[in-house]
């Protein structure tokens, strides 16, 4: 069974205001786009991956992500996160019906193909699913089935709110990849031991304290 993923990605300049005690406000925006190139590039070598649409107002990260092969939605709702992704959902559906349907964080930098197969191999076995984050708070993954809709609940507390939705926990082992999504400074040192994508690599070079990459 092969995946459309949406990817939601906010305007670059609002992006990851909770890194403010680690990257400043010119360093932010670039951090925000290496994550969303990482996260899409990962989720394109996944085997159970066939697309992934990034839904988005910023023209940057559109230009940016295409390149990459990303199909790009506009956030036509401009209603914050879940109504773009309902939106997004419904988009992609309308040309292909028959395949399910999961949204993906695009603060993953950390992602690995492998690992996010085995997230989707195991919702596969639900009509709507979802994977907690790192902190065991919020989502990184919601999923779901052909002719189900996705019905997206993120925002404070969402593995709570799709718990109450009626979406199933996926309790997997070793997908620490595919948990690990960066809001704080903390998140991101727990990403960089991880192993993060070329671009996040990079841009977190440039930050105080932070060893250059080779070749940068």
């Amino acid at each position: 069974m092969q995946w459309t993923l949406v990817v939601p990605v906010k305007p670059l300049a609002r992006a990851k205001s909770r890194l403010s005690d680690t990257a400043d406000d010119g360093v932010r925006p670039h951090l925000a786009l290496a994550f969303a190139q990482d996260t899409v590039a990962a989720a394109l070598a996944c085997p159970a991956v066939a697309d992934v649409a990034v839904v988005t107002e910023d023209a940057r990260a559109g230009r940016e992500l295409a390149a990459l092969g990303a199909g790009i939605v506009p956030d036509e709702p401009r209603k914050g996160l879940n109504a773009a992704l309902a939106h997004a959902a419904a988009v992609v559906r309308s040309s292909r019906p028959g395949r399910p349907v999961a949204t993906l964080n695009a603060d993953l930098p950390a992602l690995r193909p492998a690992e996010l197969a085995r997230v989707l191999e195991a919702a596969a076995q639900f009509p709507r699913a979802f994977l907690a984050d790192a902190a065991a708070i919020g989502t990184t993954l919601l999923a779901a089935a052909p002719g189900q809709a996705l019905r997206p609940a993120f925002g404070p507390d969402s593995r709570a709110r799709h718990h109450a939705s009626g979406a199933v926990e996926l309790r997997l082992a070793a997908v620490d990849s595919v948990r690990q999504d960066v809001d704080t400074g903390d998140d991101l040192r727990a990403a960089l031991a991880l192993g993060v994508g070329p671009r996040t690599a990079a841009a977190a070079a440039r930050l105080p304290g932070r060893d250059p990459v080779p070749g940068q």
